[in-house]
């Protein structure tokens, strides 16, 4: 049976098709950036960005959030989730055999370097998120990549990090709170900063780490009952599966592209 002539080009793929939209998800795949960023990036009039911005977030692809360390400053991230549902849709609509049935929930491990690659979760008080980052990222790369976390204003680790995480059978209890004192002096491949305070004054490190900034809300700032502040350390712990195994396979690929195995 012949398709339908009625058949219109999904606005996924509408969206997608202006270089400047293109560059935008390109660039916000690797890190979460305002839109003064972006128009530094691109080179553009901040009001051309903006429009863009705006096809992109009522595509759904492109969230925003106001900074905790500037609330003028507003960050935009990649929905990977929504991004690859209307990516798998859209090869669908072409025929049922362009669906991927992989998902990012696979524990496929990446096809990794043998010399260790050293990562660092940066955020302020070391006791959630970047805590939660470094247990995640250990335990999907099978401990073959070297990762650490620390704050500026290091204090405990929150009795419910370890908990979601033992939600996810993942045991962090001998992970503990450090200052960036404590690596000062070291180099990393890459560091994320987890928290807009700690990227507006995380320390300089020897060398040329990839820095990446994924702006996350901490918990403990969110209003929440006794009862619910467990749910919103589940949400941040989902939140943050979703980034680090992105990030694992940007990783792989980075380093692929580096020895010259990919194109």
């Amino acid at each position: 049976m012949q398709p339908s002539p009625s058949v219109h080009l999904p606005d996924f793929l509408k969206v997608l098709a202006h270089e400047l939209r293109w560059k935008i998800l390109t660039s916000l795949a690797h890190s979460d950036q305002t839109v003064t960023e972006i128009v530094h990036f691109l080179q553009e009039p901040q009001n051309v960005v903006s429009y863009h911005l705006r096809k992109l977030r009522e595509l759904h692809v492109v969230c925003e959030r106001r900074s905790s360390a500037d609330s003028r400053d507003v960050y935009y991230s990649l929905d990977f989730d929504t991004f690859r549902t209307l990516y798998e849709a859209t090869g669908e609509a072409i025929h049922p055999m362009l669906k991927t049935t992989a998902t990012t929930n696979t524990t496929v491990l990446p096809s990794l370097p043998s010399s260790p690659i050293r990562v660092l979760f940066a955020c302020t008080h070391n006791s959630v998120r970047s805590q939660i980052a470094e247990g995640l990222l250990r335990h999907l790369s099978h401990g073959q990549i070297e990762v650490y976390s620390a704050g500026y204003d290091p204090s405990m680790v929150h009795p419910l990090t370890k908990r979601v995480m033992l939600a996810l059978e993942i045991d962090i209890s001998q992970q503990q709170a450090k200052s960036f004192d404590a690596f000062r002096e070291q180099s990393f491949d890459y560091i994320v900063t987890v928290c807009d305070r700690t990227r507006e004054s995380i320390p300089t490190f020897p060398g040329q780490p990839d820095t990446i900034h994924w702006s996350i809300p901490d918990p403990l700032d969110l209003p929440a009952s006794d009862d619910e502040q467990y749910q919103v350390f589940e949400q941040l712990a989902l939140q943050l599966v979703t980034r680090t195994r992105y990030f694992l396979t940007w990783i792989e690929h980075a380093y692929h592209q580096r020895k010259g195995t990919i194109s």
